[in-house]
């Protein structure tokens, strides 16, 4: 697939880097004791949690990795790395040990959003 980069000037790199913002991107991953005899309940809470989270815009993008592999999802935080810390330690998937995570901070665009 060849991509045309002819209309991306460095005056619109540079005016687009300036509005980036700093968010936190989480990976959720296996943690020390994914079979739980209540890991479905667990699993359905934690979701629950998240898609409240989403709701009040503190984690807008949620990614379930529908792969086989340490990584179960990814999400993005728009918070502090403290505080999206300080909400996955709350997770009842991690507190059970199902999941376990790493943040990193990273840059994007604010408004950026998945297609439809």
């Amino acid at each position: 697939m060849e991509i045309n980069t002819s209309s991306i000037t460095d005056d619109f790199m540079r005016q687009l880097l300036a509005t980036t913002k700093s968010y936190v991107i989480v990976f959720l991953k296996t943690g020390t004791h994914p079979y739980n005899p209540h890991v479905q309940q667990i699993i359905w809470e934690h979701g629950r949690r998240n898609l409240s989270l989403r709701a009040e815009g503190l984690m807008p993008i949620i990614c379930p990795v529908k792969d086989e592999c340490e990584i179960k999802g990814i999400a993005i935080f728009n918070t502090s790395l403290e505080q999206a810390k300080e909400i996955m330690d709350g997770d009842p998937a991690i507190m059970e040990g199902i999941f376990s995570y790493e943040v990193h901070t990273i840059m994007s665009f604010p408004g950026d959003s998945l297609p439809g």
